[in-house]
Parts: structure tokens; sequence; C-alpha cells
């Protein structure tokens, strides 16, 4: 062999070796998650449209639509809007039974029961997804010994615990008082969906329990006592922060970023639902609800709740489009 040839063959070998380290030692190079572009829905200027809006439904999402009524009508609105706290199970009864209103505000999503019921008197329930919410379970400040429970600690506390030391030796021998959301409210089905397995029954039967639909009437009668304890969205929570405490859930803190990882436990989607039916035969209604999604991140964490992903979002709009015939 002659010395050029062993000198090119060497040089073969060292490429193939150094090729081989750098290959085991480069790192690869991670794939990042595209995050979505936000749908822009065409402008709306509230001043040129007039008529009524119906509204009703869940107490929880009151507060988000009605800060966006608020800001409809101060930037024109010529039209009346009517906004009625009444609970989500109530709401959809007025939307799917009687038909009487144009939009409904749900913390939960519309069951399968009040679709058929829709359906019944023509209408075909569009869901909009406006942002997220993480139920709050309160005490006063008063209260020094409960700073955290478990799920199941949880459905004890508003079942049959009797007394706090029912639930942990180490808590006072005193009754508990309960203060929880009503029946028709979308806070009640999901406290109920997820401490109780969706079985009213047990928290129904507790002793010491006052039910309300009015999230107010909840919060005063928490503060009224150290042994009470309470439940209800965290926006009504951010109003009573400086003398109520919202406690952990399996050890999670409702927050923000607790909500929207699923971390918390009891945190939840917020809806308004439309028809598309009503969408084409009243602008106005057309109108509030794109003005609705497109502003509802500017208002939401003021008001208390959580915005609703980009993608959550897009396909709220993606059905407005659809539902007008503007869609792409």
């Amino acid at each position: 062999m002659t010395q050029r040839i062993r000198q090119v063959l060497c040089f073969a070998v060292l490429v193939l070796l150094v090729g081989g380290v750098l290959a085991q030692n480069t790192t690869p190079t991670p794939t990042l998650t595209p995050v979505p572009t936000p749908i822009v829905l065409p402008p709306v200027d509230p001043i040129d449209l007039t008529g009524d809006i119906i509204i009703a439904g869940s107490s929880t999402v009151f507060p988000l639509t009605e800060r966006i009524v608020e800001r409809f009508s101060d930037e024109g609105f010529l039209g009346n809007i009517t906004n009625d706290s009444i609970g989500t199970g109530a709401g959809f009864e007025r939307f799917c039974v009687s038909g009487e209103t144009d939009i409904s505000n749900a913390s939960r999503a519309i069951k399968e029961s009040e679709v058929a019921k829709c359906r019944a008197i023509g209408r075909e329930p569009l869901e909009f997804r406006v942002g997220t919410d993480a139920l709050a379970v309160v005490v006063s400040e008063e209260n020094d010994f409960l700073q955290d429970v478990t799920l199941e600690e949880l459905a004890l506390i508003f079942s049959t615990a009797v007394t706090w030391r029912d639930v942990r030796p180490e808590f006072p021998d005193e009754p508990i008082l309960r203060y929880a959301a009503g029946t028709d409210s979308g806070t009640f089905d999901y406290f109920i969906e997820v401490v109780f397995k969706n079985d009213s029954a047990p928290i129904l039967a507790a002793s010491n329990l006052r039910l309300s639909e009015d999230d107010n009437v909840l919060v005063r009668g928490v503060l009224e006592s150290p042994f009470a304890v309470g439940f209800f969205g965290f926006a009504y929570y951010n109003e009573k922060a400086e003398t109520l405490r919202a406690i952990s859930v399996n050890g999670v803190a409702p927050t923000e970023e607790n909500a929207e990882d699923g971390s918390y436990p009891i945190a939840r989607p917020l809806f308004i639902y439309s028809t598309a039916e009503i969408l084409r035969a009243k602008p106005q209604v057309a109108g509030f609800i794109n003005y609705y999604l497109t502003h509802v991140n500017d208002e939401i964490l003021d008001v208390g709740y959580f915005p609703a992903s980009v993608d959550a979002l897009n396909r709220a709009k993606q059905n407005w489009l659809e539902a007008t015939g503007l869609a792409r």
C-alpha cells in the first residue's frame, strides 16, 4: 500500500469517528408546538344596531355577560338588553322550552335532555366558549384550621359529617354550617359532578345546609361564622377576598394557571348559547355575540375569571362565522 493510499484511508476513518462522536453528543432540536393564530371576526359597531336582546341563565356567567352588555351599550347600542341571573338550568328552560331568550348563559355544557327540548321547539343550540372558572371553596378569615381539603373530605363536609371533627380529629368539635349554590345553578351541577359523581342526594340530605341561587347570600352566610363553609364561582370570591379565604383542593390553589392546565380539581368552562337561526334573524344578537367573543379577554380577568384557550375561543368564533354564513 502506498503512502498516499494510507493517508487517504486514515483521513476517512478519522472523519467517520468524529462524525459518530458528534452524532452521539448532538442534542436533538426540540419540536415547538405552534401557537394558534387567533381568529379575527368582522368589526362590529354597536351604534349601527338596534332591537332587543334577551339573555338569561347562569349566575356565574352573569357578571361577565353584564360587563360586555355595559361596554356594548356604552359604545352606542340603541336597543334594549335584559340579562337575568336565574341559574344555568333555569336559563335553558327559558331558551329550550319557552323559547323566550336569544342567548343562554351557562356554567356547564348543555345536557342532551336540554338539547332535545330545544329541538322540540325548532332550536338547534349553538355553543360559544367564553372563559374558564374555578369554583372557590371558601371560609371566613376567622377560620384558622381549614387550609386544604381532598375531594373525599369535601364530600364529607357537604354531606354526612356533622361536626368539623368528623372530617379530621384535630378539627374543632363544632357543627359544620354549609352554604351551597342552588339546584338550578350550573355551579351546583358542576360541584355535584366532581365531588359526588353526579349524585345530589348526599348534599341535599346534609344538615345545616343553605342553598341559594344568589351568591351574595352565600357570601354573607360564610362571613357570619368561622365554622361555615361554602362554594361558588371564583369571581364572587375575588369580590370578597379581603374577608373570605379560598382553600386549596388536593393541595392545589384555584389560580389561572392551575385552572387552565387542569391541575385544580374544580375548574370548568363557561359558555353562552344561541342558535344560527336567531343570529340570522336578529342582527343585533349576531353583532352582540361577535362583540362578546372579540372583547371578552379584555374584561375577563377583571371580572374574576380566566381566559379560554386560543383554540377554544377560535372554535367559538368559527361557530359564529358558520352560523352567519361568513365562514371562508
